[in-house]
C-alpha cells in the first residue's frame, strides 16, 4: 500500500465521484465508508437523430466539478481535509479531445448511441469470435472502439492529428482525470478500458490486432493502471488544495466493489438509467454462449477478478419515460402506489426498446413496443408493466448466466430503482430467489471509495471492507411457479413479437 500515513493523520475524508448518465454526482465519506455529504446534478441528454445519442462535455465536467463542492460544503469539508479521490463513471461512452487546448473535437457518444450499428454488422460474421475471445465482448455499437473510429473517420482532420499524437481518447474516467489533473494525467483502469472492444482481458493490455482492425492509432489510447493506484493529483485551482486520485473504476464494477461481491458467486444488480447485473467469476473467464459479456471485475496490485455480466438498455429511464414523454406519474416514488394498484395477472407488456435490446438478445434494431392491452388498461397497468419490464429483463440475464455454467449463490440489489418495493417484491417473486438489498443503496459511489481508500491505506483489505456491508431489507418470494411461468412465457412471447 502507499505511504499515505502522514496525509491521514491531517485528513479524514474520502472524495467519490460518480458520473453517470443522466446526472454527476459526488459523495463525501468518512474513513468509516460513511456517507456524509451528497452533491448531484442532472444534465442534459441529446438525442440529434433516431438511435443517436450525446452528452456535452462541458456540461458532463461542470455538473462534476459542482457536485462536488455541493458534497463538500454539505459537509463542511475543505480540500485539505480530503484523503484521497475516487472516480466512477459510466462506461463505454466516449471523448476524443485535443491535447493541448483540452478541447474535445465532438459531443461525447454515449454507451446508448447506436451509430455504428451497420458497421458492427458488417464485420459479424468474420471477427465475432475473435473479438469476444479477446474482450469477452459482443461486436455490438455499445462499446467504445467503433465509435472511437467513427469519430476518427468522420471528424475533419481527427485521424491525421490522432496519428500525429495531438488527439487523446478517453471513456468519460480518463477525461475527469484530464480535468481534475489540468492535463497531466491520461489514465484509465482495467475495468473501464475492458469495455472498449480494444482490451485483451486475459493479457490485460490494448490488443495490436484490434487496433489494426478498427484502425486505432495506439497514441491516442491512454496508459491502463489497477483500479486502486497513483492516478496524479489534483490541480490546487479545481477544488482548493491537490488532492491524490487513488481509485478509478468502472460504474457496474463499482457497484460490484460497494456490495463487497469479492468471492466467486456473488452477484449484484444495479438499476440505475439501465440495469446491468454483474456476476464475480473469480480468476476464471467465464465465456457465454447466451450472448452475456466476460469483463474485468475488478484489478488490484496486478491481480485480476473477472465477471459476467447482462447489461439491461432501460431500466430507470422507462420509468422516466413514463414521466416525462407520456406523463403518467410526477415523480418516480408515484409508480409504486400506481402499480400496486394493478392486477398481479396483468397480461400488458411493455419491450422498452427504445435503442435497441441488451443481453441476451444484442438487437440494436429492435424498437419499443406494448403488447396485450384491452379497453381496461390504463395508467396503472402501463406504469406496472414498465416496472415489470426490468424485472423481466433481470430474470432474461439470470436464466442466461445459470446456462452458461456460472453459479448464482447470492444476489444483492442497488440504485434508484430499488427504493421502489413493488419492483424489489416481484424481482423476488419472477426469480423465485431471495433479493438483498444493503442500507447503502448508492453503492457505485461507495465502490469508489473503497478502491481508492484501500490504495490510500484507509482499508486494509477486501475482508475488512466486507465488514461494511449491511442488510436492509431481505425480499422473499411469495408467488408459486404457475404464476411465474404465465407471466414471463407472456414477456418472451412480446419480446419476440417485438423482435420479428
Amino acid at each position: 500500500m502507499p505511504k499515505h500515513r502522514d496525509i491521514i493523520k491531517i485528513s479524514r475524508y474520502i472524495l467519490s465521484i460518480d458520473q453517470g448518465t443522466t446526472s454527476s454526482r459526488a459523495v463525501i465519506l468518512d474513513h468509516s465508508g460513511r456517507p456524509i455529504g451528497l452533491g448531484q446534478k442532472e444534465f442534459k441528454q441529446y438525442f440529434p437523430a433516431n438511435g443517436l445519442v450525446v452528452h456535452d462535455t462541458n456540461e458532463i465536467w461542470q455538473s462534476t466539478l459542482s457536485s462536488c463542492k455541493t458534497a463538500m460544503n454539505k459537509a463542511g469539508v475543505v480540500a485539505k481535509e480530503v484523503t484521497c479521490i475516487g472516480i466512477t463513471n459510466q462506461r463505454e461512452t466516449t471523448i476524443v479531445w485535443d491535447r493541448k487546448t483540452g478541447e474535445p473535437i465532438h459531443p461525447a457518444i454515449v454507451w446508448q448511441d447506436r451509430r455504428t450499428a451497420d458497421y458492427c454488422n458488417s464485420l459479424r460474421k468474420k471477427y465475432a469470435k475473435k473479438i469476444q475471445v479477446k474482450t469477452g465482448l459482443e461486436l455490438d455499437p455499445y462499446f467504445s472502439a467503433t465509435k472511437l473510429r467513427w469519430l476518427l473517420e468522420n471528424i475533419p482532420k481527427a485521424r491525421k492529428k490522432a496519428e500525429a499524437g495531438q488527439l487523446a481518447f478517453g471513456t468519460v474516467d480518463t477525461y475527469l482525470l484530464w480535468k481534475l489533473t489540468a492535463g497531466k494525467s491520461h489514465y484509465t483502469d482495467a475495468t473501464n478500458a475492458s469495455r472498449t472492444m480494444l482490451f485483451n482481458i486475459e493479457t490485460q493490455e490494448w490488443d495490436p490486432e484490434l487496433l489494426n482492425l478498427f484502425d486505432i492509432p495506439k497514441e491516442v489510447l491512454p496508459e491502463v493502471k489497477d483500479c486502486g493506484a497513483d492516478y496524479g493529483e489534483t490541480d490546487s485551482s479545481i477544488l482548493g488544495n491537490s488532492i491524490t486520485v487513488s481509485g478509478m473504476i468502472g460504474d457496474q464494477q463499482a457497484a460490484a466493489f460497494g456490495q463487497c461481491c469479492f468471492e466467486s458467486g456473488e452477484a449484484k444488480s444495479t438499476y440505475g438509467t439501465g440495469g446491468f447485473l454483474l456476476l464475480n467469476t473469480g480468476k476464471s473467464i467465464v465465456y457465454s454462449s447466451n450472448r452475456l459479456l466476460s469483463t474485468v471485475c475488478y484489478r488490484l496490485d496486478g491481480c485480476t477478478s473477472y465477471a459476467i455480466e447482462g447489461s439491461i438498455f432501460m431500466a430507470g429511464a422507462t420509468i422516466q419515460w413514463l414521466r416525462d414523454k407520456l406523463g403518467l406519474i410526477e415523480n418516480a416514488a408515484a409508480s409504486e402506489l400506481l402499480a400496486r394498484e394493478s392486477n398481479d395477472d396483468s397480461s400488458v407488456y411493455l419491450v422498452p426498446a427504445f435503442t435497441g435490446l441488451g443481453a441476451p438478445y444484442w438487437n440494436p434494431d429492435a424498437r419499443a413496443s406494448i403488447h396485450g392491452m384491452t379497453r381496461d388498461t390504463g395508467v396503472k397497468e402501463l406504469v406496472a408493466a414498465g416496472l415489470m419490464s426490468t424485472v423481466y429483463q433481470t430474470k432474461d440475464l439470470i436464466d442466461a448466466i445459470v446456462s452458461d455454467g456460472a453459479l448464482l449463490s447470492a444476489l444483492r440489489v442497488d440504485g434508484g430503482l430499488t427504493n421502489n418495493n413493488y419492483f424489489n417484491e416481484k424481482l423476488a417473486d419472477i426469480l423465485n430467489h431471495e433479493i438483498h438489498r444493503p442500507v447503502i443503496t448508492e453503492t457505485t459511489a461507495l465502490g469508489a471509495a473503497y478502491v481508492a481508500g484501500l490504495q490510500a491505506g484507509i482499508f486494509t483489505s477486501l475482508d475488512a471492507i466486507a465488514k461494511n456491508w449491511q442488510l436492509d431489507q431481505r425480499f422473499i418470494p411469495s408467488k408459486g411457479k404457475a404464476w411465474r411461468d404465465k407471466q414471463y412465457t407472456g414477456w418472451k412471447l412480446a419480446v419476440k413479437k417485438t423482435i420479428s
